[in-house]
């Protein structure tokens, strides 16, 4: 039924959740899954203009952190029997999970109800909520 998954991940709890939904979806014919990360950049361009720390060895450590724990993730589904890709993406989240709903063809998305960020999402609204109006494919949204 769901064959291809597109999982979008902050690293938070609940998106560590959605993993957890992920691997029960195995059993139900999935075989896919798509890990997708994106790095904001209107958190990048904050980190430029403050001049508090060097944004190229900034983005830097992000970069190698995100890297890892998409490693990480990785392993864990495979050890599953999914076949994985992961990609990082740098741009608006909820455009580029768009962006990757269109040009992956996957037949689900799972994500996390609430980012890292709570203040971010009181001020701007969830990703999750606007994935949920504007997504094309069906989507599992895993609460907190």
């Amino acid at each position: 039924m769901f064959e291809t998954i597109l999982y979008p991940t902050d690293f938070s709890d609940v998106s560590k959740k959605a993993l957890h939904a992920i691997k029960q979806l195995k059993a139900s014919g999935a075989r896919h899954v798509l890990i997708l990360h994106v790095i904001d950049e209107q958190v990048l361009s904050a980190v430029r203009a403050s001049r508090l720390v060097k944004p190229d060895a900034w983005e830097q450590n992000i970069r190698e952190t995100v890297e890892n724990d998409m490693g990480m993730i990785e392993k864990e589904l495979r050890e599953v029997g999914f076949q994985v890709r992961t990609m990082v993406k740098t741009g608006v989240p909820l455009r580029e999970i768009l962006g990757a709903e269109q040009r992956e063809d996957v037949s689900l998305i799972v994500i996390g109800s609430h980012g890292k960020s709570n203040l971010e999402e009181v001020l701007l609204g969830s990703v999750s909520e606007k994935l949920i109006r504007k997504c094309a494919k069906p989507i599992l949204v895993i609460k907190r």
